[in-house]
């Protein structure tokens, strides 16, 4: 159960990081968002780990992993700061959607049995 747990939390964090990343029908943010971001994922609804933070890292507008986890992450910035983003990992899955501004961001996640909000702070460009 334990195990379960940690995968799920891992996947909340990396579906939330995966949050940063944006979606496709909005022009892509380039430069404006990139950099190594940290994002805190809490879980205000089912039996996930109650907060996780893992860093993800932006590049021309697309989002990508920024640790050491190995969490598949998709999904890209709009220029506008808006963003959706799916994670994996194994058989976990997240989708988290949110807004960017400036240095910093916020928004919501979900996944098969869990859901919450995120934040993001940018540590470097």
């Amino acid at each position: 159960m334990t195990t379960k747990r940690n995968l799920i939390r891992l996947g909340a964090g990396a579906l939330i990081a995966a949050t940063l990343a944006a979606t496709s029908s909005y022009s892509y943010a380039m430069p404006r968002y990139d950099g190594l971001w940290s994002v805190s994922i809490v879980t205000k609804k089912g039996d996930c780990i109650a907060s996780y933070r893992y860093p993800l890292l932006i590049s021309n507008g697309v989002l990508a992993n920024g640790g050491a986890f190995a969490i598949d992450v998709r999904g890209r910035v709009s220029g506008d700061g808006a963003i959706s983003v799916k994670l994996s990992h194994g058989d976990t899955h997240a989708a988290a959607s949110g807004r960017l501004a400036g240095n910093a961001g916020s928004g919501t996640w979900s996944g098969a049995s869990c859901s919450g909000s995120w934040t993001a702070e940018r540590r470097s460009s």
